[in-house]
């Protein structure tokens, strides 16, 4: 099995990874991962697939990929900090951001929690899941996928058409590595980049509350202002008034 040319080993060679499983069609990576991580992968461990077939996103959300329109992948992590966690699809989202910004037409924006934007809709998302055993964080598994050509369906975005699908990978796991072993909530610095890139800032939401988008905080809670005062939300999806 090879992605664009390479087999797994040159894959996690080329992109500084311990291991690299490499699959034409999964249903799922996230639960390709869950597996390998319950056996002792290490951290760095990426589980990627040409094809998914029904990739989950939030809310029960599935997210398919077609062969070679994607980067769809799981990243196991094993962070020392639980209390990054509750941040870190935001924290993961800033900084694939910044990676994706050089192969879009336009900047990066971020949905809360996790979904990557362009103008013309979802270019991806990134969906964290962790694992736990008697209280102690075992291990995150960072579901990503990134839509390298447009699916072509209303909402949806891709990158540049010269985009290739092994340099953006090379360039965004080092990134998401980084983020999932910083510790701490968001800092001023991540928290003013996410207001640059917040999709929703100033818009009427109906849900997870209904009222007008202010921003995040540093736990990662959205922030709604309601005719009764501003209110954080830690969980929910984002629904814009009128849809």
């Amino acid at each position: 099995m090879h992605f664009d040319g390479l087999d797994a080993a040159e894959l996690g060679r080329r992109c500084g990874v311990p291991r690299v499983a490499l699959f034409p069609e999964l249903a799922s990576t996230m639960d390709a991962a869950h597996e390998l991580a319950g056996q002792g992968a290490p951290a760095g461990t990426v589980v990627l697939t040409d094809r998914q077939t029904a990739g989950r996103g939030r809310a029960g959300r599935s997210w398919t990929s077609a062969p070679g329109q994607s980067v769809t992948m799981t990243l196991i992590e094993r962070p020392n900090d639980p209390d990054a966690v509750a941040v870190l699809s935001l924290r993961l989202g800033l900084r694939a951001a910044r990676v994706l910004d050089r192969r879009a037409a336009s900047r990066v924006q971020i949905k809360w929690p996790n979904d990557l934007m362009l103008p013309a809709g979802k270019l991806g998302g990134i969906l964290v899941e962790a694992r736990w055993r008697n209280q102690r964080l075992e291990w995150v598994a960072i579901g990503v996928g990134i839509n390298v050509a447009s699916p072509g369906l209303p909402g949806t975005a891709g990158l540049a058409p010269e985009t290739a699908r092994l340099e953006l990978l090379a360039e965004l796991l080092p990134e998401l590595r980084g983020g999932a072993t910083t510790s701490g909530g968001l800092t001023a610095r991540e928290l003013e980049e996410y207001a640059s890139r917040d999709w929703a800032r100033g818009r009427e939401v109906r849900e997870p509350a209904r009222g007008v988008v202010r921003g995040a905080s540093a736990s990662g809670a959205l922030i709604v202002d309601t005719a009764n005062g501003p209110v954080e939300c830690m969980a929910g999806s984002l629904v814009l008034t009128g849809l």
